[in-house]
């Protein structure tokens, strides 16, 4: 039997937060000591703590722990809306939340489903590819650009931009500075130019909404849509891009649950559910206590840092009796997309270009199974594939 660890080390890179040892550290407590404060392991514990207004969203410091105290990545970070708090937070939520109804993503259905079958006939004949490169990272980034209204053709820009701003959630970043800082400058650039365009020419996309977008006489600087429309960017793209590919190595780790999603393409909403509360792409969501709180008999000092692991409560069993993977099962919510004030303005947008194309590739690969182990991220942190090959028998 796994014998429970009294910490956590989340700065290596080799720490799995799916492994043996964190599901036994759960069966004894709640919580577990890291060189990163505190992580939670249990559901109840993650939702309430997540919800609890006695502590911010814990990433705001990150450069700071890093060694990294100006500069543009510095300045950027610090006014994401990951990082704001309090009015300032409630004020740009508000201003952006036009952009993101419900009924306006729906209504991209269409377009993303075209798109997701236009990548896939790209290779359906040939019996493999290579997921990451052929459809993940295509598909999330020219959903980005539907949304902005950008050129599709400039999908490949977007993409290397926001890769190279997923140095920032690296345990190295304070080495990938001049590479974030060199991308956040390509970035501002770009959404500037699409921002004044659409002052002038006014179109059916988010930058035009947010550019009108209004509340009370409020509106969002040119500096403040800058921030939020680069972040975007990056976030939609990244977290969509490493989210497909987890879906797929769990999904062809149960063959039985991917026909069952090739014939059922109704199941695609809770088959995103079921692989976010499983394999999520965001392995932790970190808080700061804004003081001195007790909580279920441990005492986090203000300032304490909590990390939320997202797998180990989602397949915590005292709040789901039988966690095995089930794309026709109802669970409790996961905490995926985070919860509380900070949950993920954009879910919407992911859920549904995600709940579009998992039914396709499972209709159009029935039989598919990995090609091979591909190249992973470290199960820490923001994880993901980096390729992923795949093969399967074409379709006539």
């Amino acid at each position: 039997m796994t014998q429970p660890v009294t910490r956590f080390d989340l700065s290596d890179p080799t720490f799995d937060v799916t492994s043996p040892e964190v599901h036994a550290a759960r069966d004894q407590s709640w919580y577990v000591e890291t060189n990163w404060g505190w992580a939670v392991l249990r559901h109840a514990e993650v939702s309430a703590l997540l919800r609890d207004r006695r502590f911010r969203q814990g990433n705001a410091r990150w450069p700071a722990q890093n060694g990294i105290h100006s500069g543009l990545f510095s300045d950027w970070w610090q006014e994401t809306l990951l990082s704001l708090e309090g009015d300032d937070h409630s004020r740009i939520r508000r201003l952006l939340m036009p952009a993101f109804r419900n009924k306006t993503i729906a209504a991209m259905r269409p377009r993303f489903q075209a798109l997701a079958n236009e990548l896939i006939d790209g290779f359906a004949d040939r019996g493999s590819v290579e997921f990451v490169s052929e459809f993940a990272e295509p598909y999330a980034a020219r959903i980005i650009c539907v949304l902005l209204g950008l050129p599709e053709d400039n999908w490949h820009q977007v993409a290397q931009w926001a890769d190279d701003l997923g140095a920032s959630f690296s345990i190295d970043v304070g080495n990938q500075v001049p590479k974030i800082e060199a991308a956040l400058t390509g970035l501002y650039e770009y959404v500037g130019e699409v921002v004044a365009d659409r002052r002038e020419h006014p179109q059916d996309d988010l930058v035009t909404t947010l550019v009108q977008a209004t509340d009370g006489g409020d509106r969002l600087s040119e500096h403040e849509l800058g921030v939020a429309l680069v972040f975007l960017a990056f976030a939609g793209m990244e977290t969509t891009r490493n989210q497909l590919g987890l879906a797929l190595q769990t999904l062809l780790q149960h063959p039985d649950q991917w026909r069952l999603l090739g014939e059922r393409p109704d199941l695609g909403e809770n088959a995103v559910e079921e692989v976010m509360r499983v394999n999520p792409t965001v392995t932790w969501v970190t808080r700061e206590a804004l003081e001195d709180v007790e909580f279920q008999g441990l005492r986090i000092p203000q300032g304490g840092i909590v990390q939320m692991l997202s797998h180990s409560a989602g397949t915590d069993p005292s709040a789901m009796p039988d966690p095995a993977f089930d794309i026709s099962q109802q669970r409790p919510p996961h905490h995926g997309f985070g919860a509380g004030v900070h949950h993920c303005l954009g879910h919407f947008v992911a859920r549904t270009d995600m709940a579009v194309a998992l039914p396709l590739l499972a209709r159009r690969m029935p039989d598919a199974v990995p090609d091979g182990p591909g190249r992973w991220l470290p199960v820490s942190g923001n994880t993901g594939a980096l390729s992923f090959p795949i093969r399967f028998t074409p379709m006539p």
